[in-house]
């Protein structure tokens, strides 16, 4: 029997974070074809036997508008490792979700695109990720199209997020006139190769350096010079900084024609973590081999269009899962039997019959099962709850077809369980007309899309004038309640939320009657620290 242990060394378990356009699902879809999962062409790529999915955005939405908006899971071999992919949301208004995905990975993958760095509205994405302090490796992409000054990019991402950018490849050739790399862990010359469509792997021929100045010339001239400026500025990978999260190895090529994707892949499984032990809730490291244990990180419904089915995605922490076992739900403290575990990659799915920490797992039909939750195997365990961000837009749900009522309730719940958007309600309106909070307007439209094409319940939204939420209590709810430009409205897990019609009134408020309970939301100072 394989040892969880020995299991956990062979995993890697990482997510990709970018903006919209910038390649993220290229370049997924270029690791699967590393990984030997894909075969086909670029564009078309098919799993073996035609199974998997080749795309990992595969909502209707998703494909429609050509963005991630909700994120996945994809697992594949690499070398002699097990590699797990958490692909995420590619725009700001989602960057909740991706903290949730953030908290089930031991790294990430940056993506940037060459001509247009890092943009503002997903700069709060690649903030969430330094907030974490998880391992960042940053790869930009399209070099060989025109794009900015490799060393301005590398100012850039440092001064944006805080993050010291570390070059492992140099690119030789401007951006748009790409030559290929230097790798400069050995001083050699990566030639950069087409292939037909990027259909397949990209041939790489290695060029010493006595060769690659009489055949590139005055480009591989300036490559050289600006890749010793960069020892001399001390932009070299140290394994402590980047294990901070505090140093990204950086690294140029080209995802859609396969160029420099081998040596990414090939970094993440040397440099990125395996998984470690967890912090429990009472600051205790659950040891990898330890009886099962696992955290929810999402719970996404109506993946399977022909089942309506409901599927909680959870991150091994510890121990081996084996398909069948009955653990404890540890926030009912029931017993919770897993018969129906998979493998989830996009939208298909496989049944998985064991599991060790690291690698995720697809419980279907986890209809009690919450994100945050814990699940465990004879010894107990709880870990620390994922957070939510103090959501900074309103607006009111009201379904448009009354004999609908009883579906718009059913997916109002559901959107609330998944943390698609958060769900406030009115004590003297209830379900009737339910306060939708979010990060970004954009998860509004997602609401609107499910509600109305998942549940067909057609739903009208109306704008509020609220732009702050603070936590509160029953003893200060009444006089909150009494009070112009603030409404008091309860979350489904009990919590009263202050919401306010200005900033300056509620901190003129805190200033006038210190003895009102209102706190930032639960992670109301990273939200806002990244917004």
């Amino acid at each position: 029997m394989s040892s969880p242990l020995a299991e956990a060394k062979r995993r890697r378990t990482f997510a990709i974070i970018s903006h919209p356009d910038a390649g993220k699902t290229t370049l997924t879809e270029k690791f699967l074809l590393y990984g030997g999962a894909l075969t086909g062409t670029a564009g078309a790529v098919k799993a073996r036997g035609d199974r998997r999915s080749a795309t990992s955005d595969w909502m209707e939405m998703e494909q429609q508008r050509g963005i991630s908006i909700t994120s996945t899971v994809l697992q594949f071999p690499y070398r002699d490792c097990v590699v797990n992919l958490l692909d995420t949301p590619g725009h700001r208004d989602f960057s909740e979700d991706t903290y949730r995905v953030l908290a089930a990975a031991d790294a990430a993958v940056m993506v940037l695109d060459a001509a247009k760095g890092i943009e503002p509205q997903t700069l709060k994405l690649f903030e969430v990720a330094k907030a974490r302090q998880i391992p960042i490796l940053t790869f930009i992409n399209k070099w060989d199209r025109p794009g900015l000054d490799a060393l301005a990019l590398l100012d850039e991402i440092d001064a944006k997020i805080g993050v010291t950018a570390a070059p492992v490849t140099w690119p030789v050739g401007i951006a748009g006139d790409f030559r290929g790399v230097i790798d400069r862990r050995s001083g050699e010359f990566i030639r950069f190769t087409r292939t037909a469509r990027g259909a397949t792997e990209a041939p790489e021929e290695v060029v010493d350096p006595q060769r690659a100045l009489a055949e590139e010339g005055a480009a591989w001239t300036t490559a050289h010079e600006e890749s010793e400026l960069l020892e001399t500025m001390g932009l070299d990978f140290d394994e402590e900084l980047f294990l901070a999260g505090e140093l990204s190895p950086t690294f140029f090529g080209s995802a859609l024609t396969n160029f420099g994707v081998r040596l990414l892949l090939d970094s993440v499984i040397d440099l990125a973590p395996p998984p470690t032990p967890r912090i429990d809730v009472a600051e205790q490291p659950r040891a990898l081999d330890a009886p099962f244990s696992g955290l929810v990180f999402k719970v996404q419904a109506n993946m399977d269009k022909s089942h309506r089915d409901r599927i909680a995605f959870l991150r091994v922490c510890s121990g081996r899962f084996e398909r069948g076992m009955v653990v404890t739900h540890d926030s009912t403290g029931k017993p919770f039997a897993t018969k129906y575990a998979h493998t989830v990659n996009g939208s298909e799915r496989e049944t998985l019959d064991e599991a060790f920490p690291g690698d995720v797992i697809g419980l279907v039909n986890a209809n009690d099962v919450r994100v945050g939750d814990t699940l465990w195997l004879d010894e107990k365990v709880s870990f620390p709850r994922i957070p939510s961000f103090a959501p900074e837009h309103f607006t009111v749900a009201r379904v448009r077809d009354t004999s609908k009522f009883k579906q718009f309730r059913k997916g109002i719940n559901q959107l609330d369980e998944e943390g698609v958007v958060q769900v406030l309600r009115d004590p003297d309106f209830g379900d009737q007309a339910p306060v939708l909070a979010a990060v970004g307007p954009m998860q509004f439209e997602v609401a609107l899309h499910r509600l109305e094409n998942e549940f067909g319940a057609p739903v009208e939204l109306s704008p509020t004038s609220y732009t702050v939420a603070r936590r509160t209590d029953a003893s200060s709810a009444a006089e909150l309640r009494s009070m112009r430009g603030v409404d008091v409205l309860g979350r489904s897990d009990g919590t009263l939320i202050a919401v306010f019609e200005s900033s300056y009134w509620l901190d003129r408020l805190m200033a006038d009657k210190p003895e009102l309970v209102l706190e930032p939301l639960v992670a109301g100072e990273l939200a806002s620290s990244v917004g």
